[in-house]
């Protein structure tokens, strides 16, 4: 089955080197992945105050994060840390308390740099609100995305072949298998569950 994925970018740049990987692990796994770019920069900044009434934007967000089977994040890292758009979706996912969209949704992380630490600082930033939103998330491969930049990408935004599109190849397999298994456990604990429930109705 194709696993619907939200694709959550840090960067709002139309030709972000970010956006073109993770179009090329979904493009690499089309088959099995069905994926879709989740924009972020309309969304107000978040403001508790607005819970009550809160913006189309965020409903929109909300709803389109709580439709999807898995999460992927693709990220740049601005002054060694979690650009601040990306930070404000986070928060406006997981808001109000109690109601994350971001909730047991599995996930992985991807940061791209053209420099060599491959946005180290802001992967492990992503990774520590993902541990406490309870997202299960993928721990290995890793991807810290190093010497990233437009030349390695052709005409159409595809990876060119090379070291960095077999990475990246790794990393789509990966995640699907990460989303598969998480959700296929989940789908066998509830038949044992309900096998269970029955099995002491009728006892």
């Amino acid at each position: 089955m194709a696993y619907k994925i939200a694709i959550i970018v840090g960067s709002l740049r139309e030709g972000s080197i970010n956006r073109r990987v993770a179009r090329s692990i979904c493009g690499l796994r089309n088959d099995n992945l069905d994926c879709s770019m989740i924009e972020i920069g309309d969304l107000p900044l978040y403001n508790q105050d607005l819970d009550s009434n809160p913006p189309e934007q965020w409903r929109r967000f909300r709803d389109q994060v709580a439709e999807a089977d898995g999460v992927l994040f693709c990220s740049p890292e601005y002054n060694r840390g979690i650009p601040g758009v990306l930070k404000n979706a986070i928060d406006v996912g997981s808001r109000p308390y109690g109601q994350s969209v971001f909730d047991k949704k599995p996930a992985a992380i991807v940061t791209a740099s053209p420099g060599g630490i491959g946005g180290f600082g802001a992967n492990h930033q992503i990774r520590q609100a993902g541990v406490f939103l309870n997202m299960p998330m993928m721990q290995q491969p890793e991807a810290y995305l190093g010497h990233v930049t437009d030349d390695s990408f052709d005409e159409d935004g595809k990876l060119k072949e090379g070291p960095l599109k077999d990475l990246v190849t790794v990393l789509a397999h990966a995640f699907h298998d990460w989303v598969d298994m998480i959700q296929r456990s989940r789908r066998l604990l509830a038949e044992d569950s309900a096998h269970a429930a029955q099995a002491r109705e009728h006892a």
